[in-house]
């Protein structure tokens, strides 16, 4: 097998390919393989896991297609990107479709629970959270958040949020209108809320950051 510097999980879902194509702008030197090759999962030095979608929907196309274990051992062992649904399956279980998740993270997934909220304008918001919102970096300073202002904008799309057990994990929260944890981070992983192939040039530089990235373990 070739040198796969990256590989892009295939489980069926999610927008693999504008993920594939950013990583390729900021990484052009680099083998950028989107797979649902366990074997070339494996063999990659760094694994990136995108998504949308719903839970139950992801973590049954991870076992039917025989990813499950490929996905636990590469977010255990090299550097390690999830997005969106890639984040929320690394924790122990979702209030959407009430399933089991991978477990690598302790907390759960839950729904946002507006009813009738509004912003401090006054607008009633809405879930799904869709759109552009700050990011403020929390915790310990990552290198993933080099070269990206605090309170840079993304692009969200998301009805659910994590809610860990485990302050340390997060690195990064978002307002909606109450405080949430949007992006967390622990030894070779970090993974994200929002969607860093829709963020303009802080996405880009968040991934151009991952291609580059040196986790300590």
């Amino acid at each position: 097998m070739k040198k796969i510097d990256i590989a892009v999980v295939d489980y069926g879902m999610g927008n693999l390919r504008s993920v594939s194509k950013a990583i390729e702008h900021v990484a052009p030197n680099k083998t950028v393989l989107v797979t649902s090759d366990s074997a070339a999962i494996g063999a990659a030095e760094r694994v990136v896991f995108p998504g949308q979608g719903a839970m139950f929907e992801c973590m049954r196309e991870l076992d039917k297609r025989g990813l499950h274990h490929a996905v636990v051992n590469a977010a255990k062992t090299k550097p390690f990107l999830g997005i969106c649904i890639g984040l929320q399956m690394l924790f122990d279980h979702s209030e959407e479709g009430d399933v089991n998740c991978l477990g690598l993270l302790q907390g759960n997934v839950i729904k946002f629970a507006l009813e009738d909220t509004c912003d401090k304008d006054g607008q009633k918001l809405k879930v799904p959270h869709m759109g552009w919102n700050q990011v403020y970096q929390g915790g310990k300073p990552h290198a993933m958040w080099n070269g990206i202002a605090n309170g840079e904008r993304f692009y969200f799309v998301h009805s659910y949020y994590v809610s860990s057990t485990n302050p340390d994990y997060a690195v990064g929260f978002g307002e909606y209108p109450q405080r949430f944890t949007c992006a967390v981070g622990k030894e070779n992983i970090f993974a994200v809320q929002f969607h860093p192939e829709k963020s303009a040039q802080a996405g880009l530089q968040l991934l151009s950051n991952f291609v580059n990235w040196k986790p300590e373990y």
